[in-house]
């Protein structure tokens, strides 16, 4: 058990490292992977799930920005950035690392928008995410409602 929580904390932490460094490439642009190798608990995160993070977003951030933009009430533009990019972690882990449960994606999203988020922002981006899980995982959804 230990060592699943530990696994679990270095993929939160690395999932922290990402949402850092995808916001300052998102402000400011550059480097998001190298930048994300000098933030604070890199030594401490599951370093090639971060790289995976960073590298696979940056490369398909307009294809995973288009699949979000339908399920929004407003436009792309006026989410913060920290939603903007919390949304992309969330909707990459949905459609491409199918090996984590729905209900973790979106439990890791809740919690990086009650810890870098606005006051309210959780509960958008987990509305939101809910959306693109049905659109995405409607089989995982259907059977964990069937084994409840």
């Amino acid at each position: 058990m230990a060592v699943k929580n530990a696994k679990a904390a270095a993929r939160r932490r690395a999932r922290e490292i990402a949402l850092q460094a995808l916001y300052a490439w998102k402000l400011a642009g550059g480097d998001a992977l190298a930048h994300s190798r000098t933030l604070e608990g890199w030594e401490r995160c599951d370093q090639k799930f971060a790289e995976q993070l960073i590298t696979e977003i940056t490369g398909k951030s307009e294809a995973l920005e288009a699949s979000i933009a339908p399920h929004l009430d407003r436009s792309l533009a006026s989410l913060s950035p920290v939603e903007r990019v919390i949304l992309l972690i969330g909707v990459y882990e949905l459609a491409e690392r199918l090996e984590t449960p729905f209900k973790v994606v979106l439990n890791e999203a809740i919690e990086l928008g009650k810890s870098f988020g606005g006051t309210d922002g959780h509960k958008f981006v987990n509305g939101v995410l809910e959306k693109l899980a049905m659109q995405l995982r409607p089989e995982e959804i259907a059977r964990v409602r069937q084994a409840v």
